[in-house]
């Protein structure tokens, strides 16, 4: 992070155990942009939210970021209104395709009800299809399963 004051995104992709949901975390402003394609509350996952509210501070200070005067208890929480899974399998993709739909539109902030762009209830079949394409070509680039 060459300019520690510059404001950033920083993707955290989270496995509960079972389930990839994604943390889009903005440090200067303390906010946390939580997106889990089942749709639950990230007070689902407690051990999630102390490790984030215990790094996050941890983050700023080795950065010299100066914390708000609001306190440690700062850091917001966003549930964001994203696409949801309709099968107990995908999760991993909509983990990427949120990933890959905020870093397309170069946004630091996400709404809570998904951009406009790519806002839908569920990912059709055919756009799962193409977060596993590009996945598998990024792999393949890297020469990871050679």
């Amino acid at each position: 992070m060459d300019n520690k004051d510059a404001e950033k995104l920083f993707f955290i992709p989270f496995n509960t155990g079972g389930h990839w949901l994604l943390l889009a975390i903005n440090p200067i402003r303390e906010i946390v942009y939580y997106l889990d394609s089942l749709g639950n509350d990230w007070t689902t996952y407690p051990d999630m939210k102390v490790l984030i509210d215990t790094v996050l501070p941890a983050f700023r200070a080795q950065r010299d970021i100066q914390t708000s005067r609001r306190g440690a208890n700062s850091i917001t929480w966003i549930k964001v209104a994203c696409p949801q899974q309709r099968n107990q399998i995908d999760c991993g993709y909509f983990m990427l395709r949120f990933m890959r739909d905020t870093l397309a539109l170069g946004r630091l902030k996400i709404p809570t009800d998904y951009f406009d762009e790519f806002k839908c209830a569920f990912y059709t079949k055919d756009q799962v299809d193409e977060i596993k394409e590009e996945w598998c070509q990024f792999m393949i680039k890297l020469n990871v399963c050679s």
